[in-house]
């Protein structure tokens, strides 16, 4: 059993709460779905946005340069990181030529994927998230489970009383959404007086502008990088986030906000460009790995991706599974991918965790080939010495009988013995699909069986 299905398995466990994470994804994707049927030029969109991020891509070295050259006009100050240790180096630099000792910072994947937290606070640096579900895995000491969505798997109750705790001024017993939010509110106010700089992602970087651009609901991008006692903006992004225009920017922002939470757009669309009156902006451009990345035309629209997270809401298996399954940082269809880019031995698992539906495929707003690229990495299983054993010898059987008619039907014959099977001998760990399943029922009769009976019936009369 692979480690996604036994984790997937300890999920499931707790029935009520799997129920109500399937239900609150598959909400969040019918929002999407009413979003994108009020666009009639949304396939259009779709398009132009695979073709935008084909061509940026394609142009990284032309582009990446006009925003430097751009964003130095601007008056920022450019850096470029060529793995995550050299990031996080930067960053801590940046920090101490300015005797920071207390970091606002507002949701960043890329900070995650390179462990930039930890790096700080081993260095004597306070880092508070600022986005309210960051925030609360922050103090819960967890990981996100979601790119858009980082605390979906924790109900209200818990965030009570962990305010309770964690919050001057929380009523005890109080699990109010509203009342919560205004608790987190007060508290996160104060952290932004008090902090000395701010860090930001981003989800688009402007070549032909030099100017960042970071998408947000809570305002929390803009209140850090406004209240920072130094003045001192930290904004940084993987090389794939480089757009070439405004007009191209256009494309993204009708799309991204309604394929992630169904909205028409984020409460937010900030554009930093210049640093505040005297103050200094740096940015930082890292690639840690997506440099070789492009050179594998196989998985390469990996690079496409807008971390929208519709992927997830509309998978089955992550709605099904929750996203501390998966062994790699990001979870669901492009986690998955993304995962085995960086390492497919250690996250072999994960490619398991998929049905192959498409689902993923047909809802991305930048067409990556999501589905695609899982079914290529489980052929590429065997090259690495991550195949399943089980499986391996599984679908070499199957090859076998479908391979020969006689057999074939010779099974199709017998298959109703499996019904008389205990359970305890179909449920087992070569068969992580029979956790929270029944095995169908074979009928008396095949398909085949019922063609000629009925054939038969009609010849004669």
């Amino acid at each position: 059993m692979s480690k996604h299905a036994q984790q997937a398995k300890q999920f499931l466990r707790n029935k009520k709460q799997a129920a109500w994470h399937d239900e609150t994804l598959w909400l969040v994707r019918e929002k999407r779905d009413r979003m994108a049927h009020q666009v009639p030029e949304w396939e259009q969109l779709r398009e132009a946005a695979h073709q935008l991020k084909q061509y940026s891509n394609s142009h990284l070295d032309t582009l990446l340069t006009q925003f430097e050259a751009n964003a130095t006009r601007n008056g920022a100050i450019v850096h470029w990181a060529k793995d995550a240790a050299e990031y996080c180096q930067i960053v801590e630099q940046i920090l101490r030529d300015h005797n920071v000792k207390h970091l606002v910072k507002s949701k960043s994947m890329l900070a995650e994927e390179c462990g930039l937290n930890p790096y700080l606070e081993s260095h004597g640096i306070e880092v508070l998230e600022s986005d309210l579900g960051e925030r609360i895995l922050q103090m819960l000491h967890r990981k996100p489970v979601h790119i858009v969505l980082p605390a979906i798997a924790v109900k209200k109750e818990e965030i009570g009383e962990l305010f309770t705790r964690e919050m001057e001024g929380c009523e005890p017993g109080n699990c109010d959404q509203t009342y919560l939010t205004h608790v987190a509110r007060r508290n996160l106010r104060r952290k932004f007086i008090e902090a000395e700089a701010a860090m930001t992602g981003a989800n688009f970087a402007v070549a032909d502008t030099g100017e960042c651009v970071v998408c947000t609901n809570e305002g929390n991008a803009d209140m850090g990088t406004s209240l920072c006692t130094k003045r001192l903006q930290i904004t940084a992004f993987g090389l794939e986030k480089i757009v070439p225009s405004r007009q191209a920017l256009g494309v993204f922002t009708r799309l991204l906000a309604r394929s992630a939470t169904g909205q028409p757009s984020t409460a937010y669309t900030s554009h930093y460009r210049s640093p505040r009156q005297g103050g200094e902006l740096h940015i930082i451009i890292v690639d840690n790995g997506r440099s070789r990345l492009l050179a594998n035309p196989a998985h390469r629209q990996v690079l496409n991706c807008l971390r929208c997270g519709a992927c997830m809401n509309t998978c089955p298996v992550y709605r099904r599974s929750g996203g501390y399954s998966y062994t790699y940082f990001i979870p669901g269809p492009i986690g998955i991918n993304l995962g085995m880019v960086a390492d497919p031995v250690k996250y072999k698992d994960n490619v398991s965790a998929c049905s192959l539906c498409y689902s993923c495929q047909n809802v991305c707003p930048a067409k990556v080939d999501l589905a695609d690229q899982i079914y290529r990495w489980r052929q590429q299983l065997r090259d690495t010495g991550s195949e399943s054993k089980s499986k391996h010898l599984v679908s070499r059987g199957m090859k076998l009988m479908f391979e020969h008619p006689a057999l074939y039907h010779t099974a199709l014959r017998f298959a109703p013995l499996a019904n008389h099977i205990p359970h305890f001998m179909v449920e087992n760990a070569l068969n992580a699909w029979g956790t929270e399943r029944e095995m169908p029922q074979f009928k008396g009769k095949t398909f085949e069986d019922l063609y000629h009976a009925e054939t038969k019936q009609r010849h004669d009369k």
